[in-house]
């Protein structure tokens, strides 16, 4: 290791970026547990940004001849001057001893970032749907995953409280890229960029998650459930992790010589105090409450026995029962351990009746003496069945779950026995533990998913869309209570988590919003008709192929209007929890976005306030009108968030956010620290002071290490 370490240093000597590259590499791997899951982690990831313009300093890849198939030149340039006249770029080769330069014309060029890189973020509208006044806005932003996260660490570091996503499942049958290239089943390294590719991602997911409370849910198949759950491990140490496993496919995969495949799993990762919710279930509706047996279960709960688990003293007292009705007439005082049970004396006609296991093992009840003189008057303590063993009745209760439906009005007493036990039954759905397998007949990915988006969008496909209803079940759980909760998917596909949180407002007038990201990327076999076609990534007819404005926008959009993408009412209605045509849509807002690469030179001199815009919007929660230029007046005030861009103008800027009603933020535009408290200190309580571009640019260079 010491002969490495000199190495590295002589390294950084002649070459400071090199060695500093060896040294991260080198800590990396010295610091790599013996146990759990290791793999390669390969870097540098790379994406190729085909919408950004090209500027001086980017590094770019050379295309190919338009029409051809074959892959381009995958060596990295970098721009060393453009001479806008020619159309021209002055390139040199990186990561070459010798060098080596060329001059190409700008159209063949393509801007790659690597994820080592430090980018500033940015987003250009690209469209909205408008049914849900003043409501949030869900957002769907078209980017590469990785960068979005980076940028959502500005805008929600902290505030999202649940996360579902739907990661490629890396089948080896080119259901993913990884630096360019479809991974396939061959790649010996599949699963190792596989893991590299999704740990960079949880790494920043983390950052944007709520500590106090929240959730991060991942789906998944039998190919990498395994190294995922150990990923998930490593990488948020203090979590609470559950798998789940979820038939989707009732019928099974037909798999010829193998096991039919009709199930996949799902880790839920808790933070902080989250916890899980109850499932709905109407199948007991119309049906009685189940009664449970008072006599504890449990051998710490063991007459006389103390210690952790240990009952209390008053737990072990006679119920007296009458002989010729069965009925529950009273009880007697409790009886100290020393106190044998035989020694009691029923009244006339009764027989004093213990919690006693048939092998004559003394238990306790499950309530103390005063719980029972408040419950069994009320009718929710009953004996049910006399029985030839050492406890003669068998003595049963309405546990606290039931009392609570019947409070809350789920359950309904219809009527009492002539002991006066209470006759209960369910009136509405009731709510049930979640257990850790899943067959619901609403899960069926064929109906709940290809079903549900061949209604929205019908000419267009998709592989393999989650059912509406899972996704919508499994957010239920955590954020059910929640209904300003904010969520993410980061692997958006088809749009279904954001068609679920969706359906969630309704069902309870929610504002929640959600996030969801996708690239553009066009599928494996339309790629190459596209090409041979003579057109690039970037291109318009290209672009319109892609998942994220073939797909995913359209989807929401559908989903939202009630109209498919030709305009015509969406047929069929949904199903499950909450029913109605699904021509009727939601009244939700949605806007759709394009993530940009912005100079940082740009930023602070305030010419890029335009794509700026609304990531600040937001951060300030995505609600009501955004400044979208820069104030004539030097500043203004949005519904959620305020813009100062000359310091001059503070004292009108400070009386119209007094009187805001809702104001969240109030960004101040200033290089001069001193004037930036001045004014923070003049805002009114609630109101958080964002100094611009001081905590833009700084926050991107945190998340990036430096």
């Amino acid at each position: 290791m010491s002969r490495l370490t000199d190495l590295i240093a002589q390294t950084k000597a002649k070459d400071s970026k090199l060695g500093a590259d060896l040294d991260r590499e080198f800590k990396v791997l010295s610091s790599r547990l013996p146990f759990g899951l290791n793999f390669e982690r390969h870097s540098p990831e790379a994406v190729e940004l085909p919408l950004r313009h090209i500027r001086k300093g980017d590094k770019v890849r050379v295309l190919p001849e338009r029409g051809s198939t074959k892959k381009g030149d995958q060596r990295l340039w970098q721009v060393k001057a453009i001479h806008k006249a020619k159309k021209l770029a002055d390139l040199e080769l990186l990561g070459t001893a010798e060098a080596e330069t060329q001059s190409v014309a700008l159209e063949e060029l393509v801007v790659v970032a690597e994820f080592r890189d430090t980018i500033y973020p940015g987003l250009v509208s690209t469209g909205k749907v408008e049914r849900g006044g003043d409501k949030p806005f869900h957002s769907v932003i078209n980017g590469e995953n990785y960068h979005v996260l980076k940028a959502l660490t500005y805008t929600h570091r902290g505030k999202v409280d649940a996360i579902y996503i739907d990661p490629p499942y890396n089948s080896g049958a080119k259901d993913w890229k990884y630096n360019n290239d479809y991974v396939e089943g061959d790649d010996l390294y599949r699963h190792s960029k596989w893991l590299a590719m999704m740990e960079r991602r949880l790494q920043v997911a983390k950052e944007l998650l709520n500590p106090v409370a929240s959730v991060l849910i991942a789906s998944i198949d039998e190919k990498e459930y395994l190294r995922l759950g150990l990923l998930l491990e490593q990488t948020f140490v203090d979590a609470q992790i559950t798998m789940v496993s979820s038939v989707i496919n009732p019928k099974g995969t037909g798999r010829t010589g193998d096991f039919a495949r009709t199930n996949e799993y799902l880790y839920f990762v808790r933070f902080g105090v989250a916890r899980v919710g109850t499932r709905s279930d109407e199948s007991d509706v119309g049906t009685e409450v189940s009664w449970e047996t008072m006599r504890r279960r449990n051998l710490a709960s063991v007459r006389g026995r103390k210690g952790k688990g240990a009952c209390g003293p008053n737990q072990f007292y006679p119920i007296f029962v009458n002989i010729s009705t069965g009925a529950i007439v009273g009880r007697g005082e409790p009886l100290p351990p020393d106190v044998a049970r035989e020694s009691i004396i029923p009244p006339n006609g009764c027989v004093a009746v213990f919690p006693v296991r048939p092998d004559g093992t003394e238990m306790n009840w499950e309530y103390a003496d005063s719980a029972f003189d408040k419950w069994w008057p009320n009718g929710f303590i009953r004996a049910n069945g006399e029985k030839n063993e050492p406890q003669r009745y068998i003595v049963q209760h309405l546990p606290n779950k039931a009392r609570k439906e019947i409070a809350a009005g789920t359950v309904h007493i219809e009527g009492t026995r002539t002991d006066g036990a209470v006759i209960a039954k369910y009136t509405a759905a009731s709510s049930k533990t979640v257990t850790t397998q899943w067959e619901f007949t609403s899960h069926s990915a064929e109906h709940g998913g290809t079903g549900i988006l061949k209604a929205l969008i019908p000419s267009r496909r998709f592989p393999y869309p989650k059912s509406l209803f899972a996704v919508e079940d499994a957010l239920r759980l955590f954020i059910k209570d929640q209904p300003d909760a904010i969520v993410v998917d980061f692997f958006a596909g088809s749009g279904t988590t954001a068609h679920a949180v969706i359906r969630l407002n309704r069902q309870d007038d929610g504002r929640r919003q959600c996030i969801s990201v996708t690239n553009n990327e066009v599928a494996a076999d339309e790629q190459k008709a596209l090409r041979e076609q003579g057109l690039f990534p970037g291109d318009v007819e290209w672009e319109k192929h892609g998942i994220c404005d073939y797909i995913t926008k359209p989807r929401v959009a559908a989903a939202i209007t009630g109209k498919t993408p030709d305009g015509e009412p969406i047929k069929g209605d949904y199903k499950y929890t909450d029913e109605f045509p699904m021509a009727e849509g939601f009244e939700e807002n949605a806007e759709f976005f394009t993530l940009t690469y912005e100079a940082k030179d740009a930023v602070n001199h305030n010419l890029a306030y335009a794509r700026i815009a609304a990531m600040l919007w937001l951060r300030a929660g995505a609600c009501g009108k955004r400044i979208d230029k820069l104030p004539v007046d030097g500043w203004e005030v949005a519904d959620t968030y305020g813009l100062l861009t000359e310091v001059d103008k503070a004292t009108p800027f400070i009386k119209a956010v007094n009187k805001a009603k809702v104001l969240r933020i109030a960004y101040i535009v200033t290089d001069d620290d001193r004037r930036f408290q001045a004014i923070a200190k003049r805002l009114p309580d609630g109101v958080e002071p964002v100094r611009l571009y001081e905590s833009y640019l700084t926050n991107f260079s945190f998340a990036n290490g430096e």
